[in-house]
């Protein structure tokens, strides 16, 4: 198996917690309404190498992973980084612990030389992963691995190979940490795939907003837009080549579409200078669901990409935003404050009877449907503090992963596994910035990264 590679590659003043998207869309609603203005486990490999992976903490598994062997003079660079790559995405999980190779007993300086097990053992490694690079004169970087149990005294699996340009090290890189990761856990990728967000910069009263990329891990940062007007609530299509997003280029928000390839934007859903925001695409990406304040109501709205015509999917004397399709497509997940506050409702895709699914204390918003399907993800405040939680879509089962001065704005990793959001610290210095956590509430870490950052959509896996 050898993939060939191929990556294409002035703010309003608020409330410290209101420079953020939920509390900014219901603002913006509320004002308008006001003056009338248009864990599951996951199952391991056969044999003894394996995590099991449940709600309660584990320790995680060590691993080691010497330098991928250079097969020429022009790849031990590039070796080097793509193993720094991949045990850096292993251990950013919180299931693997790397071996620092100063505890090394042994090199391995041939990819095909015989493992020495007993080595290996004696430092308590239980997983092995060696590899090898190789880079040609036309530019092609090509890697090969092998995953071993050093217990079981066996490779895990088969090799693999993996190609691409030069510039494509970090994908490859991510590639193969998605291997182990999937034999060794039994989950699904999720390290190649990239996030689109929202890059801030000035002062917390007056924040300069522009689009960017990234790869899943902070690297590779790309910016999409220019800081000249506010954008908001970027999201990816199924394929994962074109965004939405909330623009105020025209004075008001506005849903535009942009394609990734050529970095050009138009605008959709020109409802008769109406305002749209809160977009997002359907699972085929032919459909785009989103809300509309009209005459001082903010309703549910969905438009066909090829035909243009739109229809009104929900019609009460309330907020209904931030929705988020199931990923057969039959049912939508969306926050209305129709019962007093905002709460969790699901309802048919086509419009219908909506079912309310929240019910513990304080509100709820920004729900987005797992890409499993089993779950959803949301914002929840309560008794002054802000946390991502999730649910089954039922509403039963509701466990908070996370609790601060401000957590909100939660998008599932392509594995279902993942949650990336948004923190925001207290005061005039409180900047914000980009966390994950594992649905079972374990390994909160930050993104590295340089400057603000806001609104995270996670792309699918890459192609």
């Amino acid at each position: 198996m050898t993939p060939t590679l191929a990556l294409n590659t002035q703010s309003p003043r608020n409330d410290p917690r209101e420079g953020n998207v939920m509390t900014f869309i219901r603002s913006l609603c509320i004002a308008l309404a006001l003056t009338g203005v248009a864990a599951s486990t996951a199952s391991g490999q056969d044999g003894p190498l394996r995590i099991t992976i449940t709600d309660g903490v584990i320790e995680p598994l060590p691993f080691a992973a010497p330098v991928f062997v250079a097969e020429n003079s022009g790849a031990a660079e590039i070796a080097q980084r793509i193993t720094q790559v991949v045990a850096a995405d292993l251990a950013g999980t919180g299931l693997f612990r790397e071996i620092p190779p100063s505890a090394f007993i042994s090199p391995v300086t041939s990819f095909d030389a015989p493992v020495a097990y007993a080595d290996w053992k004696a430092i308590n490694a239980q997983a092995l992963i060696t590899g090898a690079v190789s880079a040609g004169s036309d530019g092609r970087v090509n890697v090969k691995f092998r995953l071993y149990d050093v217990f079981s005294g066996a490779p895990l699996g088969e090799g693999m190979q993996f190609g691409g340009g030069q510039g494509d090290w970090r994908r490859i890189a991510h590639k193969v940490a998605d291997q182990i990761y999937g034999r060794i856990t039994g989950e699904g990728p999720y390290f190649d795939s990239r996030v689109v967000y929202v890059s801030e910069s000035g002062p917390k009263d007056a924040r300069l907003k522009r689009l960017a990329i990234m790869d899943y891990d902070g690297a590779n940062v790309q910016y999409l837009t220019d800081s000249s007007t506010i954008v908001l609530a970027p999201r990816f299509s199924p394929g994962g080549d074109r965004i939405l997003y909330t623009s105020f280029e025209t004075g008001f928000p506005r849903i535009k579409m942009m394609d990734l390839a050529s970095v050009s934007s138009k605008a959709l859903a020109d409802l008769q200078g109406n305002m749209t925001f809160a977009p997002r695409f359907s699972p085929d990406g032919g459909t785009v669901v989103f809300s509309v304040s009209q005459d001082g109501n903010t309703d549910l709205y969905s438009m066909g990409l090829s035909s243009g015509q739109t229809a009104r999917l929900t019609n009460a004397p309330s907020i209904e935003t931030a929705p988020s399709f199931s990923p057969d497509g039959s049912q939508i997940v969306f926050e209305s404050d129709r019962s007093g506050n905002q709460q969790l409702y699901v309802m048919p895709a086509g419009g219908g009877e909506a079912t309310r699914i929240s019910f513990g204390e304080g509100r709820y918003g920004t729900p987005v449907w797992s890409p499993r399907g089993d779950m959803v993800a949301f914002t929840k405040q309560n008794a002054g503090r802000f946390h991502i939680g999730v649910m089954r879509t039922d509403g039963s089962e509701e466990r908070l992963l996370t609790s601060s001065f401000l957590d909100e704005g939660p998008t599932w990793a392509p594995n279902g596994r993942v949650i990336m959001f948004t923190r925001e610290g207290a005061g005039a210095g409180g900047a914000a910035q980009l966390f994950y956590v594992d649905i079972s509430g374990r390994n909160l870490t930050a993104v590295p990264m340089e400057g603000g950052a806001s609104d995270p959509a996670w792309s699918p896996l890459l192609p």
